[in-house]
């Protein structure tokens, strides 16, 4: 009566193999490690077999050696031999002379073996208050992501009607608004209102998103004007992808930086939330997180009246700017641009042949066409390069154009080798598209995170603990049958955890301490349930089968509606709370499967061999007075 068919038995069976597989993953700890990750190379074979030969050549012995995307991690005994292969691969990767190509870091790594890790076996990753690190809260600036875009489609407008022939009196921006003037001198106002609607024609036609108002003399001003705003969609669209982008660009920097398992997700409109593990260095990651970097080459305005403006005071000429930091500045430059940070193919640092710390840039084909073709007709005339952060210009170098350029050349004069290689870094991952201010900074240590794990471990072990003391007290055998479902309700969760490679926080504890408590009360229904029908005069038997079935229903209720708050959680939430929630929902399904399913199949192990059982050992069954 009380046995399963044989495909509920190899459920069960398959469940508790595939628990303790995945969940042992993170018993085993882990152990110091060196990660390579790519710069301007391709994480293949090939470059593990250059690991494994550089660190065999330096006599030093590796645990194990993972491929994981676009980086190798290679795991060793101890620190001392960590440190030693680190130096071993700096070394024998980047060659004296060369630029590097690839990112040497120390990191950790678990110390699976590899038989469970070929079967995706992992353990958990740890959140920044188990593992310590940093934690930065940035808002992007929306109002300067908009007006660096209303900027371009200022230039976009501008060049469009030079090569219609379509003259205009000047393009001026004022807030977030495009003002275009026509002239309307006198006798000419016909003229200038056709000009005015061609133009509006073909902007409208050839340049979509933008909305034109047209409007007429300004005060003392007699031009006719266009206003050119941002639709709303337009503008709705811009802050999605400037966000968008800086997400991407940041990964792209963290990624570099060699930091693992790093969380950058959108939180909200405008904030973008980045978690460093392992991180202590807190003002070099705000340095390479919050910069908003980009390069652009200029032609020097070498013209008399550009002189003027720098000795004599005379105002700027039209169509120059004046940059008065930076080397070789005060400089006015041409405000027509070569090429771009945009355009880079890549960017290493590097020395020049003075041995100086310097940077090489790579072009991509286009910009070094450009280049080649703006350097052969300026021959002995000054080029500069410029290094744009948070809407201010500094002037890397001014050089003399000696020959034709091409798509390689050096900015030199860097003042050390790390701010060479911040620089390389910054234009490799690109430019953010708005910047970024810091608006929440946490710091948490190792010490402080393992303290953490101890005590979450803690807390689960002797919550675990008082409820299995309580439930074989006063539930007797089947509080031992409710006590084993509800470790492999733990079981199963820690392997789903570590299957998904979920990264377990705090909050995550706090859920399955909780999950325990909630799981707990499925079984307390059950036992009750069976109880109640021992009360009503059924047999053993009959009284296993109806308590389960009867308490199937209430169980089902109670765990969907807790499940519908926690997708709510999870939908809704952010940070610490989706971690909480994350756990919470899959403790949930965890626990209906081992407290009806589990429990019964330890239930009917014990008693379903029996022909006749004369009581159940459920504890004290009290039958109403009749």
């Amino acid at each position: 009566m009380n046995r399963f068919p044989l495909w509920k038995n190899l459920l069960i069976v398959f469940a508790l193999i595939m628990g303790a597989l995945y969940t042992a993953p993170n018993f085993f700890g882990e152990a110091p490690a060196v990660q390579i990750s790519a710069v301007a190379a391709r994480v293949d074979a090939t470059l593990a077999m250059r690991v494994e030969r550089a660190l065999k050549e330096a006599n030093i012995v590796q645990e194990g050696l993972l491929q994981d995307g676009n980086s190798i991690k290679v795991r060793f005994r101890d620190t001392d031999t960590q440190l030693k292969a680190k130096d071993a691969l700096v070394r024998a990767l980047t060659p004296e002379g060369q630029e590097p190509s690839f990112v040497v870091a120390l990191n950790l790594l678990a110390r699976t073996p590899s038989w469970l890790t070929s079967i995706h076996a992992l353990p958990m990753y740890l959140g920044l208050d188990l593992r310590g690190g940093v934690h930065f809260l940035l808002q992007v600036d929306t109002k300067a992501a908009v007006l660096k875009r209303i900027d371009a489609y200022a230039s976009e407008i501008r060049a469009n009607l030079r090569e219609r022939g379509i003259r205009h009196g000047g393009i001026l921006r004022t807030g977030e608004t495009i003002e275009l003037r026509f002239r309307a001198d006198s006798g000419a106002n016909a003229n200038a209102e056709v000009v005015r609607t061609t133009a509006r024609n073909r902007i409208s036609e050839d340049i979509p998103g933008l909305q034109i108002a047209e409007a007429g003399p300004d005060g003392t001003n007699t031009d006719l004007r266009l206003l050119i705003s941002l639709k709303p969609e337009t503008r709705t669209q811009v802050l999605e992808n400037a966000l968008k982008q800086n997400i991407v660009t940041l990964n792209k920097r963290v990624n570099e930086l060699g930091t693992s398992e790093p969380v950058i997700q959108q939180q909200g409109a405008d904030r973008v939330v980045v978690q460093l593990p392992g991180v202590q260095d807190t003002a070099r990651a705000k340095d390479i997180l919050g910069r908003t970097a980009t390069l652009e080459a200029r032609l020097v305005d070498v013209s008399p009246e550009a002189q003027a403006a720098l000795t004599g005071g005379s105002p700027v000429p039209f169509g120059s700017e004046l940059f008065p930091i930076g080397r070789g500045a005060p400089v006015i430059l041409k405000k027509q641009t070569i090429f771009t940070g945009e355009q880079l193919a890549g960017a290493q640092a590097t020395f020049d042949q003075n041995q100086r710390p310097a940077v090489a840039i790579d072009l991509e084909a286009s910009a070094g066409r450009v280049l080649r073709e703006v350097s052969r007709e300026n021959i002995r005339k000054p080029m500069a390069v410029v290094l744009f952060e948070r809407g201010r210009g500094e002037v890397l170098t001014v050089a003399t154009i000696q020959d034709e350029l091409g798509s390689r050349f050096q900015i030199t004069g860097m003042p050390s080798p790390q701010a060479s290689t911040d620089l390389a870094l910054l234009l490799r991952a690109g430019a953010l598209a708005a910047p970024m201010e810091i608006v929440e900074e946490r710091t948490i240590g190792p010490s402080l995170g393992v303290e953490n794990i101890t005590k979450g471990f803690h807390s689960t072990l002797y919550g675990f603990a008082a409820i299995a003391l309580f439930m074989m007290v006063y539930y007797a055998l089947f509080g031992v049958f409710s006590t084993l479902a509800l470790a492999t309700n733990l079981l199963l969760l820690i392997a789903l955890l570590s299957l998904l490679q979920a990264t377990l926080t705090l909050p995550g504890i706090a859920a399955i301490a909780l999950t325990l408590g909630m799981a707990i009360d499925a079984n307390v229904l059950i036992n009750e349930r069976v109880r109640e029908e021992l009360r009503n005069g059924a047999s053993p038997q009959i009284a296993i089968v109806t308590g389960y079935e009867r308490a199937w229903a209430t169980i089902l209720d109670s765990n969907v509606t807790t499940l519908i708050a926690g997708l709510a959680l999870l939908v809704f939430g952010s940070g610490p709370v989706r971690g909480f929630a994350v756990v919470h929902c899959l403790g949930i399904l965890t626990s209906i499967f081992s407290a009806v399913l589990v429990s019964r199949g330890f239930v009917n192990l014990w008693y379903g061999r029996q022909r006749k059982v004369a009581a159940l050992s459920i504890g004290q069954v009290w039958k109403p007075n009749t």
